[in-house]
């Protein structure tokens, strides 16, 4: 019994090994990171190159709404110049680990500039390759209260 439990204590900390989550967050801070630079190349990387995004929204009826976005032009939207920085601030990151991927969960709060423009919860799948971390896909909420 006492080797069983050994065992599950020493493979749970192995899936939860420091490292793999520190690098699995530092390329979602590389995304936020190149945003606030204005750095799509930056961004470009922190990326598989078929990686998906979604945003989930409620519109004032009620109605839940799911908007995709093609990669591609979210990168050309950062590197894009804007008259305002896109600060998008997270906070109470959780990033769970399985093999080769992660899943980080993350509220935020996004400004332009210094004006509060929008918050919600960001749901990143990672996914661990040979050139390391890759963000596989984000969906997001999107609201302007009820912010933490």
């Amino acid at each position: 019994m006492a080797g069983t439990v050994a065992a599950l204590i020493s493979f749970s900390a192995n899936a939860q090994a420091p490292g793999e989550v520190a690098a699995a967050r530092a390329v979602v801070d590389q995304l936020f990171t190149g945003m606030r630079s204005g750095d799509s190349s930056l961004v470009r990387r922190a990326f598989l190159p078929d990686a998906s995004l979604q945003s989930v929204t409620t519109a004032s009826d009620g109605t839940v709404k799911v908007r995709k976005d093609a990669i591609q032009g979210f990168i050309n939207a950062v590197g894009t110049p804007h008259d305002e920085v896109w600060d998008e601030q997270i906070y109470d990151v959780k990033v769970q680990i399985d093999g080769p991927m992660a899943i980080v969960w993350t509220p935020y709060k996004f400004f332009l500039g210094s004006k509060f423009s929008h918050c919600g919860v960001n749901a990143f799948t990672l996914v661990k390759t040979t050139e390391g971390w890759k963000i596989a896909g984000i969906t997001d909420t999107r609201r302007r209260d009820n912010c933490l």
